[in-house]
């Protein structure tokens, strides 16, 4: 029975390893509330705020909210996470904005921003995921959410969004380039001043143009030497009549369409870049990704590009069950402790269903440990020693109500 209810010991375990693995000198107050926080977030079902965590939790509802306010090195801590779930040879680091809907006159940073559900610009906040994809394995796991300004703000500070995502990738590219040096995101970030940036922090973006996006073919004329500037692209690329001769085709997902990949000039980054060119079956359609670095290879790209939406599974399952929609704080420092627990929380149940060699779900991990979060409370307000070879059955039943069979 001991085995059973250890579902709890095991998730705090792994949280406390973590703890004394990271360098940052933490007391012995904070680390308890820390484990008690994250494991707060499995347990409760229904909203997950500070009433509610004062609720479940051994420390009062005060508590809480002065630890919230305390600042965390979550970088380091999902890095060192990241080591017992990220064991593919490649690995990237993606970047997601995620729109939170919040409301309230004194909420800080609340303004307009884009969400991807409703398709518009809605009035909230915004947060920008950190995390690191493995390739290999077609996972990710969140290493950081920094909340992302409103219009007015960034304004006073002669900024936009693409600084200020840029700022942030420049806080962290000293660890993250200890890792990869690729960053993956989608096409908004195919702007040539994000690209730009990015170049000078160090890093190669993988991402995708426009359908519409204007390249041409390198050229093949060698160097003359005289005076003037050499060329550099020959005729533009049309992608209706593409030139087999100079691209090489890909012999990935061919269920689903057709690739081809090449080395092109982009008339709006101005530089060379290396694209994947997809059609589908019917040649109706077609996609262009493309990567910073040439000497990336196409099968390289598309993979990369396609495991960057398991960050967005991060976000999925951080709102659906670990609440991070569902703050009242109304303080930057509260905000982003809130989210980064949330996301957190999933990082650890991935790696607890690593080491249980068990299907990852969300549904399952927090239906298991609150189960055996009211068993042992229900054991423990009783009174009663249970006898545990009778009832390791009964326990294990009790424990695995409601989860999702594999």
């Amino acid at each position: 029975m001991d085995k059973i209810i250890s579902i709890l010991n095991q998730y705090t375990g792994i949280c406390s390893d973590v703890l004394n693995a990271v360098t940052t000198k933490l007391n012995k107050s904070f680390k308890t509330f820390f484990m008690e926080t994250l494991i707060l977030s499995m347990i409760i079902r229904g909203r997950i705020n500070f009433l509610q965590l004062g609720r479940y939790g051994q420390s009062c509802e005060e508590r809480f909210r002065r630890n919230f306010s305390k600042i965390f090195d979550w970088l380091s801590f999902n890095l060192t996470l990241s080591k017992r779930i990220v064991t593919g040879e490649r690995k990237g680091i993606a970047i997601d904005p995620s729109y939170i809907s919040k409301s309230g006159k004194r909420t800080p940073w609340i303004g307009y921003f884009w969400s991807g559900c409703a398709g518009s610009a809605k009035r909230g906040l915004e947060i920008m995921g950190v995390g690191l994809i493995d390739v290999d394995n077609k996972d990710c796991i969140s290493l950081q959410a920094v909340q992302t300004p409103d219009s007015k703000t960034l304004e006073n500070r002669n900024a936009n969004l693409i600084d200020w995502y840029l700022f942030v990738l420049d806080s962290m590219k000293e660890k993250l380039q200890r890792l990869t040096n690729y960053v993956v995101e989608d096409a908004y970030f195919s702007k040539s001043n994000f690209v730009a940036g990015i170049g000078q922090l160090g890093f190669h973006l993988v991402s995708r143009f426009r359908d519409d996006a204007v390249l041409f073919y390198p050229t093949l004329e060698k160097t003359t030497g005289k005076r003037g500037r050499p060329k550099v692209y020959d005729g533009k690329i049309d992608f209706d009549k593409l030139n087999k001769s100079r691209v090489e085709k890909l012999n990935l997902y061919v269920d689903k369409g057709e690739l081809y990949t090449m080395v092109a000039y982009s008339k709006s980054l101005k530089q060379l870049v290396r694209i994947v060119v997809w059609y589908s079956k019917d040649k109706k359609k077609r996609k262009l990704y493309f990567s910073t670095n040439t000497t990336m290879s196409g099968k390289d790209v598309i993979e990369y590009y396609r495991t960057r939406f398991q960050i967005e599974f991060c976000f999925r399952d951080a709102k659906g069950f670990t609440g991070l929609t569902q703050s009242q704080a109304r303080d930057v420092a509260k905000l982003s402790f809130n989210c980064n627990a949330s996301l957190t929380s999933v990082n650890l149940s991935k790696v607890l269903a690593k080491e249980r060699k068990i299907p990852f779900s969300m549904a399952s991990h927090k239906a298991m440990i609150h189960n055996a979060f009211l068993l042992e409370r229900f054991i423990c307000v009783s009174g009663i020693k249970p006898n545990k070879r009778l009832n390791d059955k009964l326990v294990k039943e009790l424990v695995d109500f409601a989860a999702i069979a594999a």
